[in-house]
């Protein structure tokens, strides 16, 4: 947990602003996840902090939505290149990968616990 708070401050995910009552804060989760080497032991844990945007409303808190994401025909028309060209391919692990967008709207959120800066 700490390792992704630190990669989220490194990457100015965010701007820390006093709570005035007014806003309405968006809660959030930490989501966990075993990572395991190919002979079945653990490689290491990784969390994720989450906001709870489905605790938003559409029209009032946001009005679009939109994530890019890679599909799975992509992919296979990119090695189908790579073969035919003879290609060589590289997988990496990329580690606090941020697809940045910026937001039109003000989202507030709350302070994960273990982490609040009074």
């Amino acid at each position: 947990m700490l390792e992704e708070f630190s990669a989220l401050l490194r990457n100015k995910t965010w701007v820390l602003v006093p709570f005035d009552g007014t806003q309405k804060l968006v809660d959030y989760k930490w989501v966990y996840k075993t990572k395991f080497k190919a002979d079945g032991f653990v490689l290491k844990h990784k969390a994720r902090l989450v906001a709870k945007g489905f605790q938003q409303v559409a029209g009032v808190d946001y009005t679009e939505t939109f994530s890019p994401v890679i599909k799975p025909t992509t992919i296979r028309i990119i090695f189908i290149i790579a073969f035919t060209f003879n290609w060589d391919v590289k997988q990496l692990d990329v580690n606090n990968a941020f697809l940045n967008g910026y937001l039109q709207e003000d989202v507030y959120m709350k302070q994960p616990e273990g982490f609040i800066d009074p």
